[in-house]
């Protein structure tokens, strides 16, 4: 190896370390954040102060939402992928998702308004939704590939040397019964709240709309990078449990059956080829 290519390996694997230490640092502060530690101490109760700080909190909800969703976005990707190696934009993606999340919590004002709390039995089964839905989260991870969502599986090709792999999607376990079983576990984990303070009240309405759209943005570019498969799994899996009408649910067939070839090249890196179901 080369003197130059020495340090240029040595600094993409430098990148890809400090990559998933700050994202094992923001699922910390995440789940603490989540669970209804405040990041800050409550507002004073002068409720034009508490306006403002409530408009604040909603703008950094938003803040986190959007670039996420513009990042994802095919245009977007092919730009990036102009200046970014293949092999980085899922770190790159990683750490711009990762330091959103981290600015969200850091300017965070809690409310002392208390609009909905539980106790006794219901607060138990609400915090046991709320771990819940964190193990959801990993395992739907795991289904769908950690590794592609944190940058490491191409970046771990690069840094053996190994060929780009391709990422392919199989209908399986969860996969089975709704194609977003990942937005859904985030869901739980804003829904499942013991305590709803008027700022957790704008996080719930915000992040709510993110994941009910975000999650129809992804079954369009599921659409245009995979095609007829990915028609064919909408029109029998929903995309959340009782949906009955909507892009969410199951999407009827066109009235002119498209054809079910294959596109001849791998799908991007957040997306999949369907494989078939196993009967």
């Amino acid at each position: 190896m080369k003197h130059n290519d020495f340090w240029r390996w040595g600094a993409g694997v430098l990148a890809g370390v400090a990559t998933h230490l700050l994202f094992a640092l923001t699922v910390w502060h995440l789940f603490w954040f989540l669970a209804g530690q405040p990041p800050n101490e409550p507002l004073p109760v002068d409720a034009r102060y508490q306006g403002w700080a409530l408009a604040g909190n909603a703008l950094a909800a938003i803040a986190f939402a959007v670039p996420h969703s513009v990042l994802l976005h095919p245009s977007t990707r092919n730009r990036l992928k102009a200046r970014i190696s293949p092999a980085f934009y899922g770190l790159f993606f990683c750490v711009a998702t990762c330091v959103t999340l981290l600015l969200v919590i850091a300017t965070w004002q809690t409310s002392p308004v208390v609009a909905v709390e539980f106790t006794g039995l219901p607060r138990m089964l609400v915090q046991a939704g709320f771990y819940g839905s964190w193990l959801s989260l990993f395992y739907s991870l795991h289904l769908g590939g950690l590794g592609w969502q944190t940058g490491f599986t191409p970046w771990w090709a690069w840094v053996r040397n190994a060929p780009a792999p391709r990422r392919d999607f199989e209908v399986r376990s969860l996969y089975r019964w709704l194609r977003h079983p990942i937005y859904l576990s985030f869901l739980g984990l804003i829904w499942f709240n013991p305590r709803f303070t008027l700022d957790r009240v704008v996080l719930l309405g915000v992040w709510t709309v993110y994941i009910f759209v975000g999650s129809w943005l992804k079954d369009r570019r599921l659409v245009r990078s995979i095609g007829d498969p990915y028609r064919s799994y909408m029109r029998e899996v929903p995309g959340y449990p009782l949906m009955l009408a909507g892009p969410l649910a199951r999407v009827p067939a066109p009235s002119r059956e498209p054809s079910t070839d294959q596109l001849p090249f791998p799908a991007p890196s957040d997306c999949a080829t369907v494989r078939p179901r196993a009967a």
